[in-house]
């Protein structure tokens, strides 16, 4: 397993579950001096940061992309792959495929969280589930052809009323290939009976996983049991990323050092 950290760089936002905020190169050169093996960014647009500076930075740096965002599509365009109008469904997917496109080129995944909407008014929870089927084919297999996964993320009840665990999802996700699951330990702390025994159920679809305490503090700071969701993890022979998506409490570079503290400790 690799271990790295958020980087939010969307400048209308100022607080959320991100380590590291607003200064990918401060980011980069903390992150790697303290030992994080990379980083995962939330932009607003696949075009906010170049390839080339990135790749300039994590070269710099010897720092690997663990995966990249895809929120901004909800928050600052309004975009879900669940909307009832036909022409923003396929809009969504167009960001989402270009933020796979992004990521691909440095070997990582696009993941789809807040971007899976919800089930709204008006229409069945099944309804809404086969749009979310059908955008989540479309988008994996435009995933594929860049060679790296989709990563869909079950939310907790509170952000969304579509698919909130690991089981949930399976059904999902049944009968469309490209697309892998987001093990989110904060989501998993209040959705699941046993986070341990939901990521060994589901050990081989999950491609991801996020790192965070009950609180959504960064690990360590909290209850969730992570003794046994990184045994589980290592278990079954997850060797992807675990993510830091927590708040920086009490302070980004002090949670930063946290997490690679409970990385060694749990999932090393």
């Amino acid at each position: 397993m690799k271990c790295a950290a958020t980087v939010c760089l969307v400048e209308r936002l100022t607080s959320g579950p991100w380590i590291y905020w607003h200064d990918l190169e401060g980011a980069c050169a903390h992150a790697a001096s303290i030992g994080l093996d990379g980083i995962e960014l939330f932009t607003d647009s696949p075009t906010q940061v170049s390839e080339a500076a990135l790749r300039g930075l994590l070269s710099k740096h010897e720092l690997g992309l663990a995966a990249v965002g895809t929120g901004a599509g909800k928050l600052i365009h309004g975009l879900t792959l669940t909307d009832e109008d036909k022409d923003v469904r396929a809009r969504a997917i167009a960001f989402i495929c270009d933020m796979t496109a992004f990521g691909a080129a440095f070997g990582a995944p696009a993941i789809i969280g807040s971007m899976q909407g919800t089930v709204g008014k008006g229409r069945t929870r099944g309804e809404a589930i086969e749009l979310l089927r059908d955008g989540l084919a479309a988008c994996g297999a435009h995933a594929a052809e860049f060679g790296v996964p989709l990563i869909y993320e079950p939310l907790n009840r509170y952000e969304s009323d579509l698919v909130n665990t690991q089981q949930s999802a399976a059904v999902v996700l049944d009968g469309i290939d490209g697309v892998k699951t987001l093990a989110d330990l904060f989501h998993m702390n209040i959705e699941e009976a046993s986070v341990a025994d939901a990521i060994t159920e589901h050990i081989a679809q999950v491609g991801h996983v996020h790192l965070a305490d009950s609180n959504r503090r960064p690990a360590g700071d909290g209850h969730t049991d992570l003794a046994g969701a990184g045994a589980a993890l290592k278990n079954g022979g997850f060797d992807a990323w675990v993510s830091a998506e927590a708040f920086p409490w009490p302070d980004s570079h002090s949670a930063a050092r946290t997490t690679v503290t409970a990385f060694k400790r749990w999932f090393a």
